[in-house]
């Protein structure tokens, strides 16, 4: 019986109630050891199940936490019927991680997907309950894939409570869910837990007990009445989970040898029956020696499975014991786990062993193995350690380490894979290691901060491989480190070394991918590069392969991005985001989403692109990737600095500026900087524009980075000629053009174009900005054509022709108003209104209302996919699929799928 807690139970039964509502929700209770978390869960579990819903628990183990997967399959064993149910990916993530289906070695967010589309699934049949008790005790995996799926639970059926330990470094607390603390009962209620046990104790002493325990439950219970409290001060508290450690201890010392030897036995077998027996009687003694443990209150003994009072009692017994008594039960265990049990096996040797041990290392290895092959990077990665510890060859234990590193890099820990390569780098490696460590150095300290490292570690690297197809991905990696870190000399360098070795490739692939880089290095640094471009990106359709390649996805979105024209090669952009999704391959997926929401942004899918980019930084931030996470909120303040969100905009750029200095990201500052430029710009404050833009030129020309497309040049002369420095605009203007026609690419000729017709005598007007447009036809970036109309509009009007400025300004507008780039259609509508003509402006529709989830949902369920398909695509739920597409049908006034995919197209 729960005493108390009545405010505690009902905010849990609030959550239960709206789950059985199609509300989910989920809450972590937190607390110290004893102070009633367990019996919390149980109430709620008790309830749940009393109000039909299905109720799935489990609880961490000490003993489980290096088996793969060994909570989640304790957690979804009842419901796995569902699983053939799932999309493919799911099903064989998730039936992988499980040791249902052949292992795959999945990305760590497919497991989590596939959770989250199970328990959806579960969840149609009866409301669900996910009771976790323990979860700080959680083998990582296992953590990792439950708080993915619980994050994403928010319109599903089902309502998820997690208890954990305060102070224990736990995956669940590090995940950002609700939390409920849990505090010692009143006086009130401590007494009446006092009296339902029996345990009078005279009025000093109770109230002394009280306010030492701090109302803690199990210590109420358990405390012995001796000199412990008398001891203390008045008014003192204690350590309760220290004492209650000692006083279980202090019962355990009390026991026989034989029975403090079955005891220890179940505490590392994390009482399983069967290994408890055998293990017992590999070391003399009898599982009946237990008896005495139960009578003495620390454990339980159920058809022969050992439960013990309290965790704290476990932990209690195997500190008393000594590391050699320790050993000598994993090693008895490790003889007696069954055969099949490679992951127990492999725990109890390590732990047993001290010393190298070949034998004992290969165990490690193959077990490390099987959790990778599983999705569980987490418990591959320490076991790859730990077999590394005890390998006897230093050339060995240098192989181990690495694979350990890779492992810890798929399981998002940054920081151990970097101190594993650190680890190896001490050790004698071959060539062909070396140059996996310096990629997989290489990938870790790019995405998550240390840039100027990887450009370093990979341009070395790619410098010193023998074989040219090695070298080649390496210093192709090395070009992009580079850019980022807004380093264009070593980008270039590496270009040239990738140029040179372009002849002695032996594979398609390294083919392909060295003219990508050596272009892209070329463009950077303003000295050629959209002729590679152009022929690598039409390569990609007589090569199939290469969509399939996740490795190559950013390379592949970046070609198109980077030519700005209109054609055929944007067409891979959507297939290779859609392999990437079907992987769930979030660690790539960030980056990519930059890219893919860049693209968006400068055609007309603005709606789009404001999608694109909120789901990279969302998942940037689930990934830990620092250098994506500038990123994307770089690219979305740039997008909104057009749209006018002012705060919006200062505030990501701002967040974006921090990460990109701290980091040393100067690609991302400089894109930073340019959204508050164009911020500025079209707010009409056209001094602070300028200003910006000439801190933008310095950080560029510092930077060595070439590329007339980033050079903020034509805005300037848009800025200059509003500040009537019309003078000062001409050399910037001709400089432009200059460069532009280096380049020699539709849109960068089209913005110098129009810059040359700002700044033109009347009679030149129309040649300059006719050539813009017509360069812009070229390009599909409305934006950037809608500028140029709405300058040679004001132009025109400046020079007495308002009829003909009419026409090219309405277009402005109505380009402006479709893309809802508001500060600009403002000022389109000022020069309309100069010129003496009404200005019509679009009226607001329902698309104009959608969130950025919103729309994204409405554009993939538009594309013919079902509810399902979109779920897992999108890394939701069906239920929140369906959620946002009713907020879609009411805001756009449709009720059919049908009409959805026709009012998108309207707005396409």
């Amino acid at each position: 019986m729960l005493v108390g807690r009545e405010h505690e139970r009902q905010v849990i039964r609030s959550l239960a109630a709206g789950a059985r509502v199609g509300r989910g929700g989920t809450l972590v209770v937190v607390g110290e050891a004893g102070i009633g978390k367990s019996a919390l869960l149980h109430d709620a579990a008790d309830d749940a199940a009393a109000h039909g819903m299905t109720t799935l628990r489990a609880q961490g183990v000490v003993g489980e936490r290096d088996v793969p997967f060994g909570g989640l399959l304790q957690l979804l064993r009842p419901v796995l019927d569902h699983l053939d149910g799932l999309p493919a990916p799911q099903a064989d993530a998730l039936g992988a991680a499980l040791a249902l289906r052949p292992g795959s070695a999945s990305e760590r967010f497919a497991v989590g997907a596939g959770v989250l589309g199970l328990l959806s699934r579960a969840a149609e049949d009866a409301p669900l309950a996910l009771v976790v008790d323990d979860a700080h005790l959680l083998d990582a995996p296992t953590a990792h894939a439950l708080t993915f799926a619980a994050r994403r639970l928010t319109a599903d059926p089902a309502v998820v409570l997690l208890a954990i330990r305060a102070g224990q470094p736990s995956t669940v607390m590090e995940a950002g869910l609700p939390t409920m603390t849990l505090t010692g009962l009143p006086d009130e209620d401590a007494d009446a837990l006092l009296r339902s046990v029996g345990r009078r104790l005279p009025l000093p002493e109770r109230e002394r007990l009280l306010v030492a325990t701090g109302g803690n439950p199990l210590a109420l219970l358990e405390l012995p009445d001796d000199s412990t409290l008398g001891a203390l001060p008045d008014g003192a508290p204690i350590p309760v989970p220290a004492s209650l450690a000692r006083a279980f201890a202090a019962r355990a010392d009390a026991l026989s040898p034989a029975a403090r030897t079955a005891l220890l036995v179940a505490s590392a077998a994390a009482g399983e029956p069967v290994a408890t027996a055998a293990a017992c009687l590999h070391l003399g003694v009898d599982v009946a020696d237990l008896d005495g443990a139960a009578t003495a209150g620390l454990v339980t003994v159920d058809a022969g499975r050992v439960a013990f009072r309290h965790d704290l009692v476990r932990s209690a017994v195997w500190t008393e014991a000594s590391p050699v008594e320790r050993r000598e039960v994993h090693r008895a265990l490790a003889a007696v786990v069954p055969p099949g049990d490679l992951d127990r096996r492999a725990w109890h040797l390590g732990e047993a062993t001290t010393t190298p041990d070949e034998a004992v290392a290969a165990v490690l290895d193959a077990a490390a193995t099987a959790a990778r092959d599983r999705g569980a990077h987490a418990v591959a990665a320490a076991g790859f350690e730990r077999a590394a510890t005890l390998t006897p060859d230093a050339a060995d234990r240098a192989r181990r380490l690495v694979m350990a590193a890779e492992s810890a890099w798929r399981a998002g820990q940054a920081e151990f894979a970097l101190d594993l390569l650190a680890a190896s780098s001490a050790l004698p490696r071959t060539p062909d290691l070396v140059l996996r460590a310096a990629a997989l150095e290489g990938a870790v300290t790019a995405r998550t901060g240390s840039v100027e490292r990887a450009r370093d570690v990979l341009v070395a690297a790619g410098a010193t491989a023998q074989d040219s197809d090695v070298a080649v991905p390496l210093l192709a990696e090395g070009v992009l480190a580079a850019q980022f870190a807004g380093d264009m000399a070593t980008a270039a360098d590496a270009g040239r070394r990738i140029e040179g070795l372009l002849p002695d490739l032996r594979t398609d692939r390294a083919r392909w991918l060295g003219s990508m880089a050596v272009g892209v290095a070329d463009i950077l640094t303003g000295t050629g590069g959209p002729d590679r471009l152009h022929d690598a990106t039409a390569h990609v359709a007589d090569d199939p392969a290469l969509l399939e390649d996740p490795a190559l996805a950013p390379w592949l979105v970046i070609g198109p991005l980077y030519l700005r024209e209109e054609g055929t090669a944007r067409a891979v952009i959507p297939t290779v985001v859609a392999h990437l999704r079907r992987r769930a391959d979030l660690g790539v997926l960030p980056m990519l989403l930059f890219y893919v929401a860049r693209d968006q942004a400068t055609t007309d899918r603005w709606n789009d692109a404001a999608a694109t980019y909120t789901e990279g930084v969302g998942l940037a931030r689930e990934a830990g990737q620092a250098s994506d996470l500038a990123a994307g909120l770089a690219g979305l303040a740039w997008l909104e600095a057009r749209q006018g969100a002012v705060d919006a905009c200062r505030a990501h750029a701002a967040e974006a500026l921090d990460l990109a200095t701290s980091l040393h990201l100067g690609f991302f500052r400089a894109w930073a900087m340019a959204a508050l430029g164009d911020l500025a710009l079209g707010t009409g404050d056209a001094q602070e524009a300028l200003d910006t833009y000439l801190r933008l030129v310095a950080l560029l020309v510092e930077l060595g980075f070439g590329d007339v497309d980033v050079s903020p040049a034509a805005d300037m002369v848009d800025a200059l000629v509003r500040l009537d420095r019309v003078a000062d605009a001409v050399p910037v203007a001709d400089d432009l053009a200059r460069r532009a026609q280096e380049k020699g690419q539709p849109w960068s000729v089209a913005r110098a174009a129009r810059a040359r017709g700002l700044v033109a005598a009347d009679a030149e007007v129309d040649t300059w900005f006719g050539a813009a447009l017509a360069a812009h036809a070229r390009t599909p970036d409305v934006f950037e054509t809608a500028r140029t109309q709405l300058a040679y509009g004001s132009r025109l009007r400046r020079a007495r022709r308002r009829t003909d400025a009419r026409t090219h300004l309405r277009e402005a507008l109505t380009t402006f108003d479709a893309l809802g780039a508001a500060p600009w259609a403002d000022q389109a509508v000022a020069e309309l209104r100069a010129t003496g003509a009404t200005a019509h402006r679009r009226d607001v529709t329902g698309l104009d209302h959608l969130t950025p989830q919103e729309l994204q949902v409405a554009r993939t369920l538009a594309a013919g996919r079902t509810t399902r398909e979109a779920a897992a695509a999108l890394f939701l739920s069906p239920k929140t699929i369906e959620y946002h597409l009713r907020n879609v049908y009411t805001k756009l006034g449709v009720r059919t799928r049908a009409d959805l995919a026709t009012a998108l197209a309207d707005r396409a």
